[in-house]
């Protein structure tokens, strides 16, 4: 999988997480002003998610 950085009609920047197959798998949820936001972004999902458990609701 791989993360990519893109602008989007507005100009802001936002990220994909893509499978190997190029199918994506997750985007942002917002759109960033500055691509360094956006890459703080993908580093909290990386850290932060890397454990989380999976819930129905």
């Amino acid at each position: 999988m791989k993360f990519t950085l893109y602008k989007d009609a507005r100009g802001e920047w936002r990220w994909r997480l893509k499978a190997a197959n190029g199918n994506i798998v997750c985007i942002s949820s917002e759109g960033y002003s500055s691509k360094q936001n956006a890459q703080h972004s993908i580093e909290s999902v990386k850290k932060g998610a890397p454990d989380a458990p999976v819930t129905e609701e």
